[in-house]
């Protein structure tokens, strides 16, 4: 249902949490490297023929100059998710960042925060979620498992106090 694309194998450390968090959700996807630069035709391919194979929604993570969210963007009628990258090549992150955020009307990416593809994996769900009721309970019930793990931290702070003990 979800496909999961990259600029390079070195951005695999980053995006592996967007196929844990659907892997956890049981929600199918499939997961490559596709290149904005190197491999123009394949992410052409890839982009053009996403809906027709299947897909609902594709996450593209991208470093640098962070080309491949918005150019999948541009070719497929599916929801993209960018992912910004912070690489070795990158200034911070932002030049990421802004490549993927700074879309023109007409072409949108859904961004998440630098290096966040979890919150793509979460995100993609969500999307697949509204039309899907499985999907959409397994979400919520995901979500209800947050709100539970703060509550218990709450009442472990009442418990113990807030002050360190550093001995």
């Amino acid at each position: 249902m979800v496909g999961i694309i990259m600029g390079s194998d070195s951005d695999l450390p980053v995006m592996q949490a967007a196929a844990d968090v659907l892997k956890s959700l049981g929600i199918s996807f499939e997961l490559t490297v596709v290149s904005a630069h190197r491999t123009p035709m394949r992410m052409m391919e890839y982009a053009t023929k996403a809906r027709e194979r299947g897909l609902k929604v594709i996450i593209a993570g991208a470093g640098g100059a962070a080309h491949l969210p918005g150019m999948v963007a541009s070719l497929t009628p599916l929801p993209v998710i960018g992912v910004p990258i912070k690489s070795s090549n990158s200034i911070d992150g932002w030049d990421s960042v802004l490549s993927i955020l700074q879309m023109p009307n007409g072409i949108p990416v859904a961004t998440v925060a630098l290096n966040a593809a979890k919150n793509a994996g979460i995100l993609a769900a969500s999307i697949i979620g509204s039309f899907d009721e499985t999907i959409g309970n397994q979400v919520a019930a995901y979500k209800k498992k947050l709100e539970e793990e703060v509550l218990i931290k709450i009442e472990n702070l009442k418990k113990q106090g807030w002050e360190n003990k550093f001995d």
